[in-house]
């Protein structure tokens, strides 16, 4: 069961999340030395008690080809990535258990923010140090599904 990753662009991840780039409108701030490119995802916390938080991740890296069975979910809130190097990562997504996933190449200048509920593979950086910042709800119920493909998959290179 293979997969052959695609490029990550906003309308094919549109289904599963947000990518954050710098892409599309902009405005000047900072006296014009910066662009900012405004509200770039939705960010979604869930059902009280719950609240925005900010991590630091550090994965040890993978190569391709990737073999993985493993995806996860967090039905109670959004998950945004947002990597802390300028290296490319792999995010696998899928519409839900039964279903085929699908494979994102990031371009190394792109994080992401998936949607509160999307079925998705863990971090997969593919370089060191693995070093990312991720946005998502901190509360006091569960907030981890995880599934086990009964066969692996394999994330090709391309």
């Amino acid at each position: 069961m293979n997969l052959h990753p695609e490029p990550l662009t906003a309308e094919a991840f549109a289904p599963f999340g947000d990518v954050l780039d710098t892409t599309g409108d902009h405005r000047l701030i900072n006296a014009g030395l910066c662009r900012r490119h405004h509200d770039r995802a939705t960010l979604d916390f869930g059902p009280e008690p719950g609240r925005a938080g900010i991590s630091i991740f550090r994965a040890a890296p993978r190569a391709l080809p990737y073999t993985f069975d493993l995806i996860e979910r967090h039905p109670e809130g959004s998950q945004a990535f947002l990597p802390m190097t300028a290296d490319p990562f792999l995010v696998i997504v899928a519409p839900g258990p039964q279903a085929a996933p699908r494979a994102f190449l990031t371009n190394g200048a792109q994080g992401i923010n998936l949607h509160r509920g999307t079925w998705h593979g863990v971090l997969t950086p593919l370089a060191a140090p693995g070093l990312f910042a991720v946005v998502d709800r901190i509360g006091p119920t569960p907030n981890l599904e995880e599934y086990r493909y009964a066969q692996p998959w394999t994330v090709l290179a391309p």
